[in-house]
């Protein structure tokens, strides 16, 4: 029979060693299935992000109908990122969609390399066109982004065929729903870009969300309705609720599968409506 000696070990025997392996499985089993553990490697890169991204997996499709004002008259739009490439705009005009939305940043790190494609080309076809930032208000500051999208396509002149910049404010799809924010710190940044904007253009830009997002990370702030056109998210037959304060939206995105493009856009009125917001 072996003695044991001091300060000696058992080694592994053919008995011990599955038993071994089979806590070490199991170990690393349950750090799988811990929250977050799984997605890291789902976290999209940055600049990848654009309008809607968290629509469907946060809101759904649907949703129950509300007492907005609706014009009798819609007019289609579209909007478009780096996603879709060089983008068949005269395909588009001919389907009846007469504006557009470019994004042409995010945050200060990322500037869309299709940008000069999709928005000369929707402008060439006889579109009214704007551009569109991704916030990301986790990385810099509300005016210090502001100056990056006016300075990188987010401008606007008096030509009748230009949009103010819209502000697309939504989901963080790299982190953070709120981007680490208090909801007072939120309207504080996005009241730091809209001043920043309106001082460099002259414009109110557009305020882009979704109703949810809004609530949750603004507290359902109301302050911005006077100022700012709101353009809401929906995926759905009705626009159902807005954001506070507004009593009517200016551009509804209700899908994100369209053809040609999938995301397209109602603006609330006629040809003449779209004009009138690029005139100012």
């Amino acid at each position: 029979m072996p003695v044991l000696r001091s300060g000696k070990s058992l080694p592994l025997t053919r008995t011990r060693r599955p038993a071994v392996i089979t806590a070490l499985l199991a170990a690393l089993a349950l750090v799988l299935t811990l929250p977050g553990a799984a997605s890291a490697a789902q976290v999209p890169d940055r600049g990848t992000a654009y309008m809607g991204m968290g629509v469907l997996k946060h809101d759904g499709r649907g949703g129950k109908p509300g007492g907005i004002s609706v014009q009798a008259v819609q007019t289609e739009g579209v909007d478009v990122s780096s996603h879709q490439g060089n983008v068949a705009w005269q395909t588009l005009w001919n389907s009846g969609v007469r504006w557009a939305y470019v994004k042409a940043t995010e945050g200060t790190y990322y500037k869309n390399t299709y940008f000069a494609q999709q928005y000369n080309g929707s402008y060439n076809v006889g579109m009214i066109r704007g551009s569109y930032h991704f916030a990301t208000p986790d990385t810099t500051s509300g005016a210090t982004q502001a100056d990056y999208f006016v300075n990188n396509g987010g401008g606007w002149s008096r030509d009748g065929r230009t949009l103010p910049g819209a502000l697309d404010i939504e989901w963080n799809p790299y982190g953070a729903t709120c981007y680490g924010k208090t909801q007072s710190g939120m309207v504080t940044w996005i009241r730091d870009f809209v001043n920043r904007y309106k001082y460099r253009t002259g414009r109110d830009p557009v305020i882009y969300t979704a109703t949810s997002w809004w609530k949750q990370c603004t507290g359902n702030y109301g302050g911005f309705a006077s100022t700012n056109p709101l353009w809401v998210a929906r995926y759905a037959s009705t626009v159902g609720e807005l954001p506070a304060g507004w009593g009517y939206y200016t551009m509804w995105q209700y899908t994100s599968s369209g053809p040609t493009v999938g995301d397209h856009n109602h603006f609330n009125g006629d040809y003449s409506r779209v004009q009138a917001l690029a005139n100012g």
